[in-house]
């Protein structure tokens, strides 16, 4: 068969080994990288023949002789919040490393659409699963991905349960670094600002800084983990006595810097303020945010990289690794005088 004639069809993994005068056997352990039987010679013969022919292996194919798709799905709550864009680019990283393909799913904090996508990732035929988002069910995990003995990972929102790896934060550490910031600041009057159904992680900040301060020093005030919400949580704040303020994450305490300057406050000068996340906006804004630092890309990538090998190792020893913490303090707290 001519050159010519071949490129009026889709050219095969056929054609290729008629080309390069192996069986097609041989051309598809090459081209799967399969190559310790092979010679040298034999293997730039079939590379140069799918070269010439410029052939591309079908995806659906070549899926169905491997036993993988090299696809992992990344489920998380919401893109928009810059946690999670570096979050993704740390997963990203390594998984191109390892030749694999991310489908990202943005679920918008939506529990009915985070257990759609689940679905639509397993009959996609995904390799294995990240979850970051806390309000996906067990009872979805156990049916979707669990019982079908699908490798999966939770990530820093999702508890860890029995049956997968995990990758945590040490978020008890940091709020007790918070509080301790705070105590050695002078101030004895402190707002929590976190959300009225705090995730697992969230609780644990709360309970780091709660070991610190006595209760009847905190003041709570609710709200979601958005620049929105904590822009509204002012109006509350400044209608208290407190004299210091721990955000739940950096996003809350941007919204509170605007909130504040709307009704005449400033920080640090009326009210010490510390996040959590130091995501990079926290360098930027002015004064610049005093913040736990979580190492957010180092999270993606050490979830990945735990993947990957439940992935290639299905039995091995489940993992729990917490990743430690650190106080960045820069100008939104001030002591009392």
């Amino acid at each position: 068969m001519g050159l010519n004639k071949m490129k009026q069809k889709k050219i095969t993994i056929k054609d290729v080994a008629q080309l390069s005068g192996v069986s097609i056997t041989t051309v598809s352990n090459i081209l799967n990288q399969n190559t310790d039987r092979f010679t040298e010679a034999t293997i730039q013969k079939v590379l140069a023949a799918r070269d010439q022919l410029s052939y591309e292996p079908d995806y659906l194919a070549q899926r169905m002789v491997m036993k993988k798709s090299q696809t992992i799905g990344v489920l998380v709550p919401d893109v928009n919040n810059p946690f999670f864009s570096q979050l993704i680019k740390g997963i990203e990283t390594i998984l191109y490393e390892h030749q694999f393909v991310t489908l990202l799913c943005n679920a918008d904090q939506d529990e009915a659409k985070e257990t759609q996508y689940l679905k639509e990732l397993e009959r996609r035929g995904v390799d294995g699963y990240i979850i970051a988002s806390s309000m996906v069910t067990n009872t979805a995990i156990d049916e979707i991905i669990r019982r079908k003995n699908h490798p999966y990972i939770v990530i820093d929102q999702k508890q860890a349960d029995a049956y997968s790896d995990a990758v945590l934060i040490d978020d008890w550490a940091g709020g007790q670094l918070a509080a301790q910031h705070l105590k050695d600041c002078g101030h004895e009057r402190i707002a929590m600002i976190f959300p009225a159904h705090p995730t697992k992680n969230v609780n644990r900040r709360i309970e780091g800084f709660q070991s610190v301060y006595d209760t009847s020093q905190l003041i709570f005030i609710h709200a979601d983990l958005s620049k929105q919400s904590g822009r509204f949580a002012a109006q509350q704040l400044i209608q208290t006595d407190a004299t210091a303020v721990f955000a739940a994450n950096d996003e809350i305490a941007f919204g509170l810097y605007l909130g504040l300057d709307e009704l005449g406050k400033s920080v640090p000068k009326d009210y010490s303020i510390v996040g959590f996340d130091n995501i990079e906006m926290a360098e930027y804004v002015k004064p610049q945010l005093t913040t736990i630092a979580q190492p957010i890309f180092q999270l993606g990538q050490t979830t990945a990289q735990l993947l990957i090998e439940r992935i290639n190792q299905s039995d091995k020893e489940r993992q729990t690794i917490t990743l430690p913490v650190q106080l960045i303090e820069r100008f939104s707290t001030a002591h009392l005088k």
